[in-house]
């Protein structure tokens, strides 16, 4: 009896080791080919919440940026969503926007502000963006930094999940391809640009006046536009953001899903907080 308890522990002991190493392999195996959806498996493809997806040059300036895309549900106005940041990858964003080396990333965005080397300031000066770049983008930025995101497939991220390109930074820095793959089997998505015109087929025209978002609409493109007021508003052309504080927020952008592109919708306005 002794001796068959003795190679039942050896074989258990074998067996452990065994599905160790095809483990082991198996993690190596994903690394390899970056997450390729051929050996993911269901639940594996719903648990993923982090990727790069895009590391090489901007479309805009040839300068090194990267795009990570990251799943949450913490966003309240959005709803559950994938976050696209698109970031340069050498610079801190901080020190981008105060030298204007954020141009890789925004383009001719006026809400940029304005090159400083003002000591005291941390960021560019007038900067109207209502990205926070101290919260979220920082964060990520240097969670990219200490290597905790891996490069992944685009498609796999935003399968079966609504999508929002540009959480910070202007999709149309980013080669097409990469928002093609992350759209291709997504819910719904969100998307803006301020180069004009990039693909009105994804993005809305960020227009900055009245008679800008008239030049767009005139040229078939929907616009997102932010007012000092609703009396501001061409209500003939345009809706309030149903996220809005004005519209007492009825609902998240995971069920309005006007934000994208030039459908047959109204363009979408915003009162500026």
């Amino acid at each position: 009896m002794g001796n068959q308890a003795q190679i039942k522990r050896r074989r258990k002991g074998a067996g452990f080791e065994r599905a160790q190493e095809r483990r082991k392999i198996k993690n190596n195996l994903y690394k390899t080919l970056n997450f390729n959806k051929l050996y993911l498996s269901t639940k594996e493809r719903e648990n993923m919440k982090s990727a790069i997806i895009y590391n090489g040059q901007s479309l805009l300036d040839n300068k090194p940026i990267v795009v990570i895309a990251t799943y949450s549900n913490r966003n309240t106005k959005t709803g559950k969503v994938v976050q696209t940041y698109i970031l340069r990858s050498d610079i801190n964003p901080l020190e981008a926007s105060k030298t204007g080396e954020d141009y890789s990333i925004c383009g001719n965005c006026p809400m940029r502000g304005e090159v400083t080397k003002d000591p005291l300031r941390k960021i560019a000066k007038g900067r109207k963006c209502y990205v926070n770049l101290g919260q979220g983008v920082l964060i990520v930025w240097k969670a990219y930094k200490r290597g905790v995101y891996q490069v992944g497939e685009a498609s796999e991220m935003g399968r079966g999940r609504f999508v929002r390109i540009g959480t910070y930074g202007d999709p149309a820095a980013v080669p097409s391809h990469v928002w093609d793959n992350l759209l291709s089997e997504c819910d719904t998505w969100t998307a803006y640009t301020h180069q004009k015109p990039w693909r009105p087929d994804i993005a809305m025209q960020s227009a900055d006046s009245h008679a800008e978002a008239i030049a767009h609409w005139k040229a078939g493109r929907r616009t997102f536009r932010v007012v000092a007021d609703l009396g501001q508003v061409d209500k003939a052309n345009e809706a309030i953001c149903p996220a809005s504080k004005e519209m007492n927020r009825r609902a998240q952008c995971t069920d309005c899903k006007l934000c994208k592109g030039s459908s047959l919708a109204k363009s979408i306005a915003i009162v500026e907080h």
